[in-house]
């Protein structure tokens, strides 16, 4: 059993920045799902569990900025993939770690820092990454800010996925195969129906 105390050493970033093809290029962390933008969800079940939360997003951020936390954008152009995200995150922030969720998981565990943490801080890891029991997932993933240079110059090269990322530093994986709900994600519209009904039967809320 993990506590659910908020862990002052993170901040929460939930990743809203890509372009959302699938969707028609709808900006999906604000398209609604239970009468709430989708990026809520995420947000309201990290904010209590790290110091504080970001949102990394490249458009609209007068919508997002009505959510009341810091809305920060990539400093790489093009939609360069989460990865620019976390560096956004890293120039804004002053702690230690950056955990990231995307803002199509409306689901997060509540544990989900405690448990990344407690990995994080068993050995002298530059990341931590979810798995689902089959796979990892990539973009559930928390960054020690010791990567932070390495991280800049891994995307001045060019470099944009996160696999080839995870083989240049060492890192961690936390096995959520017991959660996992959290990598329900919305994609397509069709998703975003099925989310809608899950959430209506199951009698959900961001909390």
């Amino acid at each position: 059993m993990y506590s659910v105390k908020a862990i002052s050493q993170v901040s929460g970033l939930l990743l809203a920045g890509g372009q959302a093809r699938r969707m028609g290029g709808a900006d999906k962390g604000l398209l609604t799902l239970g009468g709430q933008p989708l990026v809520a969800w995420g947000l309201k079940r990290l904010a209590g569990q790290v110091g504080e939360v970001m949102i990394s997003a490249n458009r609209n951020h007068t919508h997002y900025e009505k959510l009341g936390v810091s809305v920060i954008s990539d400093g790489v152009s093009g939609y360069a993939g989460p990865l620019a995200g976390m560096m956004a995150g890293f120039e804004k922030s002053s702690h230690e770690w950056i955990l990231s969720a995307p803002c199509d998981s409306p689901l997060l565990a509540k544990d989900y820092a405690a448990r990344m943490y407690a990995a994080g801080t068993s050995g002298e890891f530059d990341a931590v990454v979810a798995h689902d029991g089959k796979r990892l997932q990539p973009v559930f993933m928390m960054l020690n800010r010791r990567s932070q240079s390495r991280l800049e110059a891994f995307l001045a090269g060019g470099g944009r996925k996160i696999d080839l990322w995870l083989e240049e530093i060492s890192h961690a994986r936390v096995n959520f195969s017991d959660h996992g709900e959290m990598f329900l994600n919305v994609n397509t519209p069709e998703d975003l129906e099925k989310m809608e009904s899950r959430i209506s039967d199951n009698s959900r809320s961001p909390e």
